[in-house]
């Protein structure tokens, strides 16, 4: 717990996840992020596993509260592999979307307004990924692959050198559940 980064919310239902543009990133990401990585083993081992073979469900309800201000696009949640991301939840300006492979898949939400809590349920399984907003809106694409794992949190895709130095991005996620089968 670090109230800069991670902590409770006010109302004492949901995490806050926050990553400011200047804070640390990661060896292949000139971007910051505060959030959760799927593991295994009580937490000692890195989650692995197939999106060709099971059933592979993560669901999430949350809020983005807070983008940065230069260039205000946070990523809520994911389903990475081993060497990059191979599907995104992205908020770019009030844009909320589904990315695969640097490119918009399917709109979510055109018109998203910060601070509005919604679902979302990603679904990898037989060489598909599936992920529905609300319960209503699906977007599906062709996607196999080994070494991947879920996501969630706060990935801000600006950096100091892209937004002014006290911006952030921000998401408070209220529950999330992750199920293998």
């Amino acid at each position: 717990r670090d109230p800069r980064y991670f902590d409770v919310d006010t109302l004492g239902d949901g995490v806050v996840f926050r990553a400011p543009v200047g804070g640390a990133t990661t060896g292949n990401s000139k971007y910051p992020r505060s959030e959760l990585r799927e593991m295994t083993s009580g937490g000692k081992k890195q989650a692995s596993w197939s999106g060709d073979s099971g059933t592979h469900v993560m669901t999430i309800t949350q809020a983005i509260t807070a983008l940065p201000e230069g260039k205000p696009e946070v990523v809520a949640g994911q389903i990475h592999d081993d060497e990059d991301d191979v599907v995104m939840i992205r908020l770019e300006g009030r844009k909320l979307y589904v990315e695969s492979d640097g490119r918009q898949v399917g709109v979510l939400d055109p018109a998203y307004r910060l601070g509005t809590r919604f679902t979302v349920q990603i679904v990898a399984s037989g060489g598909r990924i599936r992920v529905t907003y609300n319960g209503i809106k699906t977007v599906g694409m062709e996607r196999d692959g080994d070494g991947y794992y879920f996501k969630a949190g706060c990935y801000t895709q600006a950096n100091e050198d892209t937004s002014d130095d006290d911006s952030y991005g921000e998401v408070v996620i209220n529950a999330l559940t992750v199920q293998h089968s």
